[in-house]
């Protein structure tokens, strides 16, 4: 799939909307935005409103988030280069993408098959390669290369997976949606110590919700 002159117009445009509209001030956020090509992570029928700000169906009866939430997600991390950062759900990979264009050090978790080979096979194709990208619950995280300076979880929580708190650095933050699955407030964990987290509200949005285990 190409990245036309047309693409990259309408990226600037969604760019300066973000920025205007929604309020989006990390401007390294704004340029990973306007790098990556969302167009490449949806299904050719959906492209010519790839830059609109709009959620999509993709594969496994899920979405790829509005661009404005993918936006507000990463700019709430307050991320630096070559942080390592833990995402719950790769989903299309898009939010992945985004990720790696601002220079962090990813490691992503997906329990749908379909979208775990779809999202390795699409970010291989633009050369945004994470650290790790796993099938797996996303509930246990990765212990493995734990602790993440952040992490950022795109699928609605009823409960706090206290298991990803424990994953985090001291002095890190998680973005995490929780709540009922019609509708979730986005929240940001600080941790503060061992045992004490610091806790932020952000409005009200509609995720996906986060499910255990993997599916085949």
């Amino acid at each position: 799939m190409n990245d036309t002159f047309l693409h990259k117009g309408k990226r600037k445009i969604l760019v300066e909307y973000l920025r205007e509209k929604i309020g989006i001030s990390d401007e390294r956020v704004l340029k990973a935005i306007n790098e990556v090509p969302r167009h490449f992570f949806l299904e050719s029928i959906f492209e010519d409103f790839a830059y609109e700000d709009r959620a999509f169906p993709i594969l496994a009866k899920q979405t790829i988030s509005h661009p404005s939430t993918v936006a507000e997600q990463t700019e709430l991390l307050e991320l630096n280069e070559k942080e390592k950062v833990l995402e719950i759900g790769t989903g299309s990979g898009y939010q992945t993408a985004v990720l790696i264009a601002m220079n962090a050090w990813v490691y992503t978790v997906e329990r749908q098959k379909d979208l775990h080979d779809f999202a390795q096979k699409k970010l291989l194709q633009i050369h945004l390669r994470p650290k790790f990208q796993s099938f797996g619950d996303g509930f246990a995280g990765l212990p493995t290369f734990a602790p993440f300076d952040k992490i950022l979880v795109t699928c609605g929580a009823e409960i706090l997976p206290t298991e990803l708190l424990k994953q985090l650095k001291i002095g890190g933050k998680m973005v995490i949606p929780m709540g009922k699955t019609d509708e979730q407030i986005l929240y940001r964990f600080t941790k503060i110590s061992e045992n004490e987290f610091e806790k932020e509200e952000y409005g009200a949005y509609k995720f996906v919700p986060m499910l255990g285990k993997t599916n085949l």
